[in-house]
């Protein structure tokens, strides 16, 4: 079972702090060129260790890395502490406030084969070979990955209650949401949340590339030290944690733009769909995310002039070829992969993950757009998956396809970052976790 352990947090110092919101930053992987532009004008910004910039940029971060600790930019917490993390947000359509609650520590770093985190979703060797040398080159993780533990009892919630009470941080992000720091440093409540943890498993929601960029890494230190225990920094991950059974753990879809197929023509691509899916033309193109939802292998197709609802007929299911378990070829975005992507468009299933004709995009309104400006060919909508699913398909160890699951909000990267340094590392003796 998962090992977690309390961190002793590097944070901006007291002073930058006031301005914590100019600090933060969204996550390497969702920040855009344009947030990029403005958020590096800001020298002390996060961004500048998380996506750095230069013609080297990796060494360039660990200099300035080095810099902020030397000047006092960010300064090493005296205590370990478990950091508690709230996210207070709104969804559209809805007048509700939802609030993930979660916590941030090291965990062990584990192998996959292990099983003990339990991955959902593949990932790309260049991305994860860029994290691990960042993490060599930093001794730093810089922005927690998200980890699901499930407990039906809520038992450490009522400690997390309680220490958000008294925030270290509370600032508006680039999402509209409100994000909560707090810490706990009282030792016999952390070791609660160490037990806990230690009779759970964990499913990597969100951070493949961080969190596979730990295990090349911990892989790589663990070769070239003769005398490893396994307690040294670079066997443990900075991840934050929330609970499968809250209320407010929200998954969104994300769907797929499609655009450089050859000879496309709109009249031939529904002729296609004919064969496995019932098709249906919509109305309303603005509405079809609505029309589909709630139902099992329906998909929406946008195209620059009409949209059109598909649903794979329930006898075609049987015609998929890809060797998969049941329990991932009935989700509904294998059989769009399946189905639409691979047999109808033709892009085979091997080379979809890094075609240039498939775009991922959650925004519904953004897709539509597109459409509509013919910056892309077609669009196709899909729906949200549910945390059952996810669990189902990593208890069979096989992984979804690719962008399956959209964990909202995304955290943020800024609040607090984590040193892998041995002794910056390792807690002192008088804090009781040696």
């Amino acid at each position: 079972m998962a090992e977690i352990r309390p961190i002793r947090a590097w944070r901006y110092n007291t002073t930058l702090a006031q301005s914590i919101d100019s600090l933060t930053s969204p996550l390497f992987d969702v920040v855009s060129a344009k947030q990029r532009k403005v958020l590096y004008q800001n020298r002390n910004n996060s961004i500048h260790i998380s996506v750095p910039l230069g013609d080297h940029p990796f060494e360039e971060a660990a200099q300035r890395l080095t810099a902020w600790k030397q000047n006092g930019v960010i300064v090493q917490d005296r205590l370990p502490g478990i950091y508690v993390y709230y996210q207070y947000f709104k969804l559209a359509g809805s007048a509700k406030e939802f609030c993930r609650k979660g916590f941030i520590a090291h965990v062990r770093a584990y192998d996959w084969k292990e099983n003990e985190i339990m991955r959902h979703e593949n990932t790309m060797p260049k991305a994860v070979n860029d994290r691990a040398e960042l993490l060599d080159k930093l001794q730093m993780h810089v922005s927690p990955t998200h980890g699901l533990y499930t407990d039906e009892t809520h038992q450490l919630e009522v400690y997390m209650d309680e220490a958000i009470n008294n925030p270290i941080y509370e600032t508006e992000d680039y999402q509209g949401v409100r994000d909560v720091l707090a810490v706990i440093h009282d030792a016999k409540v952390i070791r609660q949340f160490m037990e806990l943890i230690a009779t759970k498993k964990i499913i990597l929601a969100d951070g493949h590339h961080r969190y596979e960029g730990s295990l090349t890494y911990r892989k790589q230190q663990t070769l070239a030290n003769p005398n490893h225990t396994g307690n040294e920094g670079y066997n443990f991950h900075l991840m934050y944690f929330t609970n499968t059974e809250a209320d407010d753990l929200r998954i969104l879809p994300t769907h797929r733009l499609i655009s450089g197929i050859q000879g496309f023509n709109e009249d031939d691509i529904l002729e296609k769909f004919n064969e496995d899916f019932i098709i249906k033309p919509v109305e309303g193109a603005d509405t079809i995310n609505e029309v589909i939802m709630g139902k099992k292998w329906a998909f929406g197709l946008l195209f620059k002039d009409h949209a059109v609802k598909v649903r794979l007929k329930p006898e075609s299911f049987h015609k998929m070829k890809w060797a998969f378990p049941d329990v991932v070829k009935q989700l509904d975005l294998t059989v769009m992969h399946y189905f639409i992507i691979e047999k109808i468009l033709g892009i085979p299933g091997k080379n979809q993950t890094t075609s240039d004709k498939v775009e991922f995009d959650r925004s519904f309104s953004d897709c539509l757009t597109k459409v509509i400006k013919s910056e892309v060919q077609m669009a196709i909508i899909t729906q949200e998956i549910s945390i059952e699913e996810v669990k189902a398909v990593c208890a069979s160890g096989y992984t979804m396809p690719q962008k399956s699951t959209y964990f909202y909000p995304k955290v943020i990267c800024g609040f607090l970052f984590s040193s892998i340094k041995e002794d910056e590392f390792q807690t002192p003796a008088y804090s009781g976790f040696q």
